[in-house]
C-alpha cells in the first residue's frame, strides 16, 4: 500500500466563515477522488501564519499550499487584482465568462506566469472560490450620492480601496474576522465584506442596518488554491489532475449552495433583524466605474504586465459580452 500524501495548507479566512467551507469541501473532495490516498489538511486562518501571509509562507515551503484571494497581495503587485476578476465590472462579464478567459482565454497563463515570474514565487495557482456577485457594502447612514459617503472611515481591500479613497473614502484594510469588533469600537463608520451569509454570519446586522447592492468593486472575484511549486512537482500525475477536477468542482457545487445560502441570509436580515435592504445608487455605481477606469489605465501605464492581463479580459470580453446580451433572456424580463 502506498504511504498517504497529506498536503497541509492553510487558509486567509477563519473556520466560521462560509468561505472556509469551499476550502474543506475541496478537501474532502480531494480525499475521496484519491480514494484516501491524498489528503488536504485544511486549516484555518492563523493557524501556522497570520492571514496574509500564507503566500509567502506557501512560496517558502512553511505550508504546502493556501486557499485564499489574489487581491490581497496587491501590495507586492496591482496585477493580482485582475486575477480575481478585478474591480469595475469586469467589463461586463459574469461568472462563467472570467471562467472562460482563465480557462479558454489565456488568463490560467497569465495567472502563473504573474506568480513565478513577475512575482518570482516558486508556485502554481488554480480558481477556486467564487465568491460574488458582492454587495456594496454596509452603512451607519443611509447615502445617495459620492458626496454622502466623503470622511466616511470604511473598510475596503485591493484596489477597490484605491478607487474609494480618490471618491473620498478614508479606507481601511483589514481582514474579515477584525470588521465587527472595529465597527463596535466606532474605528469605521462602513464596511464592505461579501454579503448574504457571510455577513450574516460575521453579525454585520447587529452593528447596522443599512445594507446596499449590487456593488461593482467585485461583482465577479475569485479566489485560489494556492501549492508550492516543488510540491506540486513531487505529486503524481493523476494526484494533479485529482486536484484540478476537484479544485473545478467546488467552484461549481459550492457556488450553487451558497447562492441559495446568501438568498435565505437576505430574508432573514430583513423580517428578524429589520436591515434595510437598499439599492445602491446609479450615480454611485457610474462613479466608481470611471474612477475605475482611469486608474487602471494610469496602473496599465506604468506597468506592462498589468496592461498585458487587462487588455486580455478586454478582448475576451468584446466577444462574449455581446453574444450573452444577445442571447440571453434578462432577470428583469423574465
Amino acid at each position: 500500500m502506498a504511504q498517504t500524501k497529506v498536503l497541509k495548507m492553510q487558509a486567509t479566512w477563519p473556520a466560521s466563515l462560509t468561505l472556509y467551507d469551499n476550502f474543506t469541501y475541496f478537501a474532502e473532495r480531494v480525499n475521496k477522488l484519491s480514494a484516501g490516498a491524498l489528503k488536504i489538511d485544511a486549516m484555518p486562518a492563523g493557524q501556522v501564519v497570520p492571514a496574509f501571509e500564507v503566500l509567502d509562507a506557501t512560496h517558502k515551503k512553511v505550508l504546502d499550499g493556501a486557499h485564499a484571494w489574489a487581491g490581497y497581495w496587491t501590495g507586492k503587485n496591482k496585477t493580482a487584482i485582475l486575477f480575481t476578476g478585478g474591480p469595475g465590472g469586469t467589463f461586463g462579464m459574469d461568472f462563467m465568462d472570467v471562467m472562460g478567459w482563465l480557462y479558454h482565454g489565456g488568463g490560467n497563463e497569465l495567472y502563473n506566469e504573474f506568480y513565478q515570474k513577475e512575482l518570482k514565487l516558486n508556485v502554481v495557482v488554480f480558481p477556486i472560490l467564487p465568491a460574488g456577485p458582492q454587495a456594496f457594502g454596509w452603512f451607519k447612514k443611509p447615502i445617495q450620492t459620492v458626496e454622502d459617503m466623503k470622511g466616511m472611515k470604511c473598510r475596503q481591500t485591493g484596489m477597490a480601496g484605491e478607487v474609494w479613497q480618490a471618491l473620498g473614502f478614508t479606507v481601511v484594510n483589514m481582514p474579515g474576522g477584525e470588521i465587527i469588533p472595529s465597527a463596535q469600537r466606532g474605528v469605521i463608520d462602513c464596511a464592505e465584506w461579501v454579503g448574504g451569509i457571510e455577513d450574516l454570519q460575521l453579525g454585520f446586522h447587529n452593528v447596522w442596518k443599512y445594507h446596499y447592492s449590487p456593488g461593482l468593486h467585485e461583482n465577479v472575484t475569485v479566489g485560489e488554491i494556492v501549492i508550492n511549486g516543488d510540491v506540486w512537482k513531487e505529486l503524481s500525475a493523476q494526484h494533479q489532475e485529482i486536484i484540478k477536477s476537484a479544485a473545478n468542482e467546488t467552484f461549481l457545487v459550492w457556488w450553487t449552495k451558497w447562492q441559495r445560502q446568501n438568498a435565505d441570509a437576505l430574508i432573514e436580515m430583513q423580517q428578524k433583524h429589520g436591515v434595510q435592504i437598499l439599492r445602491t445608487p446609479t450615480e454611485i455605481l457610474l462613479a466608481f466605474i470611471k474612477k475605475w477606469d482611469e486608474i487602471a489605465a494610469a496602473e496599465g501605464a506604468k506597468n506592462p504586465f498589468f496592461k498585458k492581463v487587462h487588455d486580455s479580459q478586454r478582448a475576451y470580453a468584446s466577444a462574449v459580452v455581446p453574444y450573452k446580451r444577445s442571447y440571453f433572456p434578462p432577470y428583469s424580463f423574465m
